[in-house]
Order: C-alpha cells, then sequence, then structure tokens
C-alpha cells in the first residue's frame, strides 16, 4: 500500500485537529453531556470511520503502488477497525469501574475521559511504531504476536468479571509515596497547603486511566497487525476507534454493564487472531529450527473471512449478553446473576 506523505500529513493533522476541538470546544465546560449531544457525535465518528473505510477502497484497492499486488486494504481496514472499537469497548468497561471506584463527580468524567483517551492514543501510537520496526526487521515476531494473543485469549476466558477496584499497584504505590488529598478539587492535580504539596483523587484517577490504557494498548497493536501490516491502517483504525469513545461512555451508561460475555467474545476473537498470526508467521517462515528455515505451506485466513467472522463474534456476543442480562432482570438479579445489592451507594458496575 503507497501512502504519500501528503496523506500522512492530513492524517495527523486531522487527528491532532478532532482532539483539539474535543479540548477546547466540547470539555471547555465541565459537565455531564445530554444523550442527544453524545448520539450526536458518536454519529459523526462511525460515519467519518465508514467513509474513510469507503475512501480506502476507492483510491487504493484498486490503485496499488509499482510492483505491488491490489490488496484489500478496505476490508483490512474495517477489519482493524472494528477490533479495536471492540477492545476499546472493553477499555471503557474499566474506565466505568475506575469511575465509579473513586466516586468521580459526573460532571468531572468527561474531561477525565479525554485525558486517558490522549493517554490511550499515545501510548497505540508508540507501539504501532515499534511494531512496524520489529516487523519490517523480524518476521518471526509474529510468533510472538500469535503466542501472546493466544495467551491474552486464554487469560479472558478466565475473566468472568472485572475487578470492582480502580486502584493498581502503580496507583497503591503513589498513595504510598505522596500527600495524597481525598477531596475533590475541580480538575487539578496538585495543590499546595501550609507549604506542602498534595495530589488530588483527580490524579490519581488519571494515573490509573493511563496504566489500563498502556495494558490495553500491548494487547490492541499485535491482534490489529495480524489483520493488516500496514502501519497507515494500522494507526487510522486506532485514531477511529477512539474518537467518540468519550460520548459512549454517557450514551451507554448502564448497557456496559449488560455485555456480560464481552470478555469471553474477545477472548474468542483474539484466539482467532492469534491462529491467524501464527500461520502467517509459518508462511513467511524464517526460523532455522522450524522446517528447516523454510516457508511452511500453510493455508492463510483471507480478509473477507476475519472480516465475516469479527462481525459474527461480535453480533453473537452482543445479542447473548442482552439477552442473558435481561432475563436476569426480570428475575429480579444483578446483570452478573448475583442478587441486587441494596446499598445506596453501590451505583456504576
Amino acid at each position: 500500500m503507497s501512502v504519500s506523505q501528503t496523506e500522512w500529513i492530513v492524517t495527523i493533522s486531522v487527528t491532532i485537529a478532532v482532539l483539539l476541538f474535543d479540548i477546547i470546544i466540547v470539555a471547555r465546560k465541565p459537565h455531564e453531556p445530554t444523550l442527544k449531544e453524545c448520539a450526536a457525535y458518536l454519529t459523526g465518528y462511525v460515519g467519518l470511520a465508514i467513509a474513510f473505510g469507503i475512501w480506502v477502497m476507492v483510491h487504493h484497492d484498486v490503485k496499488p503502488g509499482p510492483g505491488e499486488k491490489g490488496g484489500d486494504f478496505g476490508l483490512q481496514f474495517f477489519a482493524g477497525w472494528l477490533t479495536e472499537y471492540s477492545l476499546s469497548i472493553d477499555n471503557l468497561f474499566i474506565f466505568l469501574i475506575i469511575m465509579a471506584s473513586f466516586k468521580v463527580p459526573r460532571k468531572l468524567q468527561q474531561e477525565a475521559l479525554l485525558v486517558g483517551i490522549i493517554i490511550a492514543l499515545v501510548f497505540r501510537g508508540i507501539f504501532i511504531a515499534i511494531g512496524a520496526v520489529a516487523i519490517e526487521n523480524f518476521s518471526w515476531i509474529f510468533y510472538i504476536f500469535g503466542a501472546f494473543l493466544l495467551w491474552t485469549a486464554y487469560t479472558l476466558v478466565k475473566d468472568k468479571d472485572h475487578d470492582d477496584d480502580g486502584e493498581n499497584a502503580v496507583v497503591r504505590m503513589a498513595r504510598r509515596f505522596f500527600n495524597v488529598k481525598d477531596e475533590w478539587h475541580g480538575l487539578k492535580l496538585f495543590i499546595k497547603e501550609n507549604k506542602k504539596t498534595y495530589i488530588t483523587p483527580m490524579f490519581l484517577v488519571i494515573l490509573s486511566l493511563g496504566t489500563t490504557d498502556l495494558l490495553f494498548a500491548l494487547d490492541s497493536i499485535p491482534a490489529i497487525y495480524g489483520l493488516t501490516q500496514e502501519p497507515y491502517l494500522v494507526f487510522t483504525a486506532n485514531v477511529f476507534a477512539l474518537m467518540g469513545l468519550r460520548q459512549l461512555y454517557f450514551l451507554l451508561g448502564d448497557l456496559l454493564t449488560k455485555l456480560i460475555y464481552l470478555s469471553q467474545g474477545l477472548s474468542v476473537l483474539l484466539a482467532f487472531i492469534g491462529v491467524k498470526l501464527v500461520l502467517h508467521a509459518l508462511h513467511e517462515n524464517e526460523l532455522p529450527f522450524i522446517n528447516g528455515g523454510e516457508h511452511v505451506k500453510v493455508p492463510e485466513i483471507p480478509t473477507l473471512l476475519s472480516l465475516g467472522v469479527i462481525v459474527g463474534v461480535l453480533a453473537v456476543t452482543a445479542i447473548v449478553s442482552l439477552t442473558v442480562s435481561s432475563r436476569r432482570e426480570r428475575a429480579g438479579l444483578a446483570a452478573d446473576g448475583q442478587p441486587k445489592s441494596s446499598d445506596p451507594d453501590d451505583t456504576q458496575r
């Protein structure tokens, strides 16, 4: 896939413009966005992603660069975007837990989410660059990517329920080594009192979101490189997957807690991509202790089939999750099958 310098400049410029729009226009005043506001922005972002995928099909699938074969780059983008979007929704669920764990005021959650999404974009950009260099120089990296995704899929299968505590080891370490104020001071991360500097709860929330983003970036980048090896498509799929994530958080609300089989659905998805990566690694094999360093004749999974599997798994996951959650709700149970809590402080989860 031949991507001109102009395309890269325009893409990065538009990404920065959208972020600035979010920061300056949308988030200039802390507030809880309305459902109408969230739906409008989300519709726009999804529409942009679909339009971009069609543009890739028109301008890159039929006009390959010199010496290249015609590719299915549009399908690769859609497969990567849907995969990254589904992983981002799981990331969003963790954000929900973090907000509830720290009892973040609703009017401040929008700004905290915006910072979390920017951090996610930065981490993914770094890992995209590292992944591109590794793939360019070491074909055997696909074995590592594939094994990592298979292991991640295995851990997700066992993940019956996410941890309700947003305080990870990094946050607990911050509490240990810094002076912490329990009172909220708006968006301030640090305050000074009696010549001493304190970190605020917002600092701990951002720290928790950032470390969570780092872990999710480790999962998402190998996953999308299993669907496309084009850095431009990897980058744009991640950008579009993160656009509108903040609005999606408020739009879905309690619906996120009803996606009870999301982790299991993602485990199937990551296992499928992991197998795809291993097959690709065998096909490109250069390791001397495997088939004498020669390529192994194994079938490779086409992009169209990958896209079909991704859509099918996500659809089944959503339908089964919502159906079971609805039945449990009618039976007077929480979405996870446990008796509903009578504690008024037990809010989001």
